[in-house]
């Protein structure tokens, strides 16, 4: 590990690598039995249980720790963009090939979505609710306007909230004219339009819209980590600016209620500050205080975000669970089903990262 962490130094800003392994770490982790065990009935009243409740979703109204996923995600995409950008140029790319290459991402992006929401639903089906969907268009709007003045790109995205929350208050259609109601909504609505509704959880996919707030916020963000600022300086506005996000968002609440499963005002503005907070913590531990050790573990998840994504999503994390479960029954079996559950995915979780951290070590990393 040592050796990996040395490996790791350099100009890299280690706070978006660890930002970005912890994140895709909790989500592959969620592909496991570690976090639906830790809620079974039988844990009910105890202290796992009301952790696990906050490694699911919110049912409708309010914010668990696991909303956040979604927005960290999102953001991520966005920090790491003008890295990304400014490393082809200097590699000698024109914008029109830049520009060439984010079509081409975001059209994979979105066919990759809608092909894991054909694998979940064992038939082919139009939806684009899933991370991968909603990103190929939230990376392509943030792009589109990253070389606009800060100012500019600000506007922008509070125009794409605003422009949400009012077709959501003033729809006319009837039966779809509740904003806050599940699946009576606008996106519902639009969602039914092409056979793409998500009824049962209430996704909608017009959330890529208010969502790109996330994705252009995250290239702030990464504009201004890699502007002449001060380390400290760097860190007191993303700190400010996340204390806004959260004051306004929850102050918003009683108006327009948070609900992460249709993307609200109140939500996107809230989950925003916690993810700015979010990064400017990582940034003052890793890069600020120099503790970086200890994230090298995490680090190394975000090194192939998108192959452990799509591994543990269609089929993978299954494949190891159904090998593991009954040598970790006959071990742990004693302990109680739920309680062997729970040790089952942390197993299998310690093996999906194992692939991550082989695929580094022969310097294999797949990208699109």
């Amino acid at each position: 590990m040592n050796e990996l962490n040395s490996e790791l130094k350099g100009e890299r800003l280690f706070s978006l690598d660890f930002f970005r392994g912890l994140t895709m770490f909790l989500l592959v982790a969620s592909s496991t039995s570690l976090f639906s065990s830790m809620t079974r009935p039988e844990l009910e009243g105890t202290f796992v249980y009301a952790i696990g409740t906050q490694f699911q979703h919110a049912p409708w109204i309010g914010l668990r720790f696991w909303d956040l996923i979604q927005p960290f995600f999102m953001f991520i995409v966005g920090v790491a963009m003008p890295y990304s950008f400014a490393n082809r140029t200097k590699k000698g790319h024109a914008y029109a090939q830049i520009r060439t290459h984010i079509f081409k991402r975001a059209f994979i992006l979105l066919l990759l979505g809608w092909s894991l929401a054909c694998i979940g639903s064992g038939e082919i089906v139009f939806r684009f609710q899933n991370v991968l969907a909603q990103l190929s268009v939230t990376y392509l709007l943030a792009f589109l306007v990253m070389n606009k003045p800060a100012r500019t790109q600000i506007i922008f995205s509070l125009v794409l909230i605003a422009v949400t929350e009012l077709i959501y208050r003033f729809f006319p259609v009837e039966g779809f004219n509740q904003p806050f109601v599940a699946n009576e909504n606008f996106g519902t609505w639009l969602d039914l339009q092409y056979g793409g509704a998500n009824l049962t959880g209430h996704w909608v996919s017009f959330n890529a819209i208010p969502t790109t707030a996330h994705t252009i916020w995250g290239v702030l963000a990464g504009q201004l980590l890699m502007s002449n600022r001060t380390a400290m300086k760097k860190l007191k506005i993303l700190v400010i600016a996340g204390l806004i996000g959260v004051v306004v968002g929850y102050a918003l609440g009683p108006v327009t209620p948070i609900i992460k499963r249709i993307c609200t005002s109140s939500f996107i503005l809230a989950s925003g500050g916690w993810t700015l907070l979010a990064l400017a913590f990582s940034y003052w531990l890793i890069d600020i205080m120099k503790q970086k050790n200890w994230s090298v573990f995490f680090a190394i998840v975000g090194m192939n975000p998108l192959f452990i994504y799509l591994f543990a999503n269609v089929g993978g994390s299954g494949f190891i669970e159904n090998i593991i479960h009954p040598f970790s029954m006959a071990l742990f079996g004693w302990t109680g089903e739920a309680t062997a559950n729970i040790l089952t995915g942390m197993i299998v979780l310690y093996f999906l990262w194992y692939i991550c951290y082989w695929l580094y070590k022969k310097k294999i990393f797949i990208r699109i």
